[in-house]
């Protein structure tokens, strides 16, 4: 079996670690009744709309 001769360091660990550990900003979509910006596949917290209904009642 294959064992390391030597520890490997901190600094190399985390380089290895560091694409894979990213965080990623959420998509973004526009509505298109009021042009906010909005999460995808979500209710317009503007309008309230979503799939051209409306599903809030919004002020």
């Amino acid at each position: 079996m294959a064992v390391p001769k030597r520890k490997m360091g901190r600094a190399r660990t985390h380089a290895r670690r560091s694409s894979n550990d990213v965080i990623n900003a959420p998509s973004r979509s526009v509505c298109p009744q009021c042009g906010e910006v909005k999460l995808p596949h979500r209710v317009c917290p503007n309008c309230g709309f979503y799939k051209n209904r409306e599903v809030i009642e919004t002020e």
